[in-house]
């Protein structure tokens, strides 16, 4: 057994600092990001902003409203290789969706039909809860091997030596984030996870030396959260709560006693999850998510200019022209305290 004594922090535990700018108004704030990748020689334009190839928001649905801002979607990995075809004939435009595929044979069967049939196509998200199997790596670089210009996506892992492990498997963008969402309730059924701060930190300090890039996925409530893993060094952030209880999110719409309404939100990971597409809870696992009610919040677009304002604001505070240029321009304060300090205090004034 061993324990790391070094301090690791989350969203809650800082606050940007700000300091004098040069910019005149948030509108001089540029949001969109040219990106070059390691493996790919695909470049990718855009807001690096993502939905959550979760059931209730990796939707085409979903889709269609983010790229009006040319944000990104990694869709659910349930939809068909018809339904991709139906989707880019009704105005789906493939530069801003990633198809989301498991790590299993029949996975890579039906993501190389789904590459095949549906021309444009660029981006695949492999997507696990743990990406710290070895059998992983293995799947990551058979996807890599299959599809050697394709933008890959894969994750989850948290971790310096995982990230540069997916990296030079194959992957462009490493997905980070154990256990740090609203419905994911690993770190209680298994006792892993770690701060997603120092997580999106480390991860992308390790990325970068390698040339490649980290999404943040997970622990985001708030466009002040969306800004403080842009400045951590999230190249793109990955939402999923955030995203949930529109118009066009997944769920069912139900109206409470009192009147207000609320939509159903659950981890792909949860009983509901699993009992919707694969009829049963494996004997050999614990559901590692849950099924909430979020409060319905009507259009997507509100949602999706409060996020961006968010970011541009925190941008304009410190000065940084480009979301890119955010790490470098901002100091994080610490405002919380360990468990740790409290109680050295209290034994000191005791």
């Amino acid at each position: 057994m061993r324990v790391e004594h070094d301090l690791k922090l989350t969203f809650d535990d800082v606050l940007i600092r700000p300091k004098r700018s040069t910019l005149v108004s948030r509108s001089d704030v540029t949001l969109v990001r040219e990106f070059k990748f390691r493996h790919s020689n695909i470049t990718w334009t855009g807001i690096p902003i993502v939905a959550a190839n979760m059931d209730t928001t990796g939707l085409f649905s979903v889709a269609a409203e983010l790229q009006k801002h040319s944000m990104l979607t990694c869709t659910q990995k349930f939809y068909s290789t018809k339904e991709y075809t139906q989707a880019w004939e009704d105005g789906i435009d493939p530069e801003y969706v990633a198809i989301a595929c498991g790590s299993t044979e029949d996975s890579f069967d039906l993501l190389k039909r789904k590459m095949a049939t549906n021309a444009g196509a660029k981006l695949i998200c492999i997507d696990v809860a743990n990406g710290y199997r070895e059998i992983f790596l293995e799947f990551v670089r058979r996807v890599r091997s299959e599809f050697s210009s394709a933008i890959v996506i894969a994750g989850n892992v948290a971790t310096r030596e995982m990230t540069e492990a997916l990296i030079l498997a194959g992957a462009d963008i490493v997905k980070v984030g154990i256990g740090p969402g609203s419905v994911c309730t690993t770190r209680k059924v298994a006792g892993v996870g770690y701060p997603q701060l120092s997580a999106i930190a480390e991860c992308a300090d390790a990325a970068h030396g390698l040339a490649g890039h980290v999404m943040a996925d997970g622990g985001c409530s708030s466009p002040g959260d969306v800004a403080k893993a842009f400045a951590a060094g999230a190249d793109f952030v990955m939402l999923g709560g955030m995203f949930a209880g529109h118009d066009e999110s997944g769920g069912e719409l139900v109206t409470s006693s009192n009147g207000k309404k609320y939509k159903s939100f659950y981890g792909m990971s949860s009983s509901k999850a699993m009992q919707a597409h694969y009829g049963e809870v494996a004997k050999h696992r614990a559901p590692e998510g849950k099924e909430v009610r979020v409060p319905y919040r009507g259009q997507l677009e509100i949602s999706i200019q409060a996020i961006l304002g968010g970011v541009r604001s925190a941008c304009s505070y410190v000065g940084a022209r480009r979301i890119k240029d955010l790490p470098k321009c901002t100091t994080f304060i610490r405002v919380t305290q360990t468990t740790n300090e409290v109680y050295q205090r209290f034994n000191v004034e005791e």
